[in-house]
């Protein structure tokens, strides 16, 4: 092979190599909320409100949605025997409060009653690290159905999968964005966080 024609290759490929290093030093400088206009979430209409309710939680303790007015709240919905969904729905959520640097009010609806026992509850929180940033709201089918419709979720059932999405609640208690779980990340969840404590 002609050896300038083997130089200009190489300084062509040595070229792109700094160039692409140089792209990701740049981008690493930027802060997640540079890449965002507006919230990264799917925008949910105005006047949402989301559900109220009054039922337990993992620790049956007494949990309502009343309690967590005048702060932001990441509502999701899981089920504690899932494999596939619910746990990186749990992560996104903890990697969330990370970036975020300090813990909001973090609320796992379950899908999946009876099965969802405040035992299984605490296991899955458990296995997740989010014992203590996340309470599981627990309750019968009839409980739960009102709050699935509020959100528009699909429940647990045989053959189908449940809705996986990460919503994010006002302070005034209207659902503002929604995250689909599969493209939800820790720092779009936060910088909408941020949006929303602001």
């Amino acid at each position: 092979m002609n050896p300038r024609l083997l130089l200009a290759l190489f300084l062509t490929g040595l070229f792109a190599i700094g160039a692409a290093a140089y792209a990701i030093v740049e981008g690493e400088d930027e802060s997640a909320d540079a890449v965002y206009e507006g919230f990264a979430g799917s925008r949910l209409p105005d006047g949402v409100r989301a559900p109220s309710f009054e039922l337990t939680d993992e620790r049956e303790d007494r949990i309502a949605m009343s309690d967590f007015r005048g702060e932001p709240v990441i509502v999701t919905f899981l089920y504690t025997h899932c494999d596939d969904t619910c746990p990186p729905a749990a992560q996104q959520v903890k990697g969330a409060l990370d970036d975020l640097g300090h813990d909001v009010p973090a609320l796992a609806i379950a899908v999946e009653p009876p099965r969802d026992t405040p035992e299984s509850a605490r296991a899955f929180l458990s296995k997740q690290r989010m014992l203590g940033r996340m309470r599981f709201v627990l309750g019968e089918r009839s409980e739960l159905a009102p709050i699935w419709r509020g959100y528009a979720i699909r429940p647990q059932a045989p053959g189908a999968e449940h809705q996986a999405r990460i919503v994010l609640v006002d302070r005034r208690g209207f659902q503002r964005t929604a995250f689909p779980v599969d493209q939800a990340t820790p720092e779009g969840i936060a910088h909408d966080l941020r949006m929303l404590e602001g």
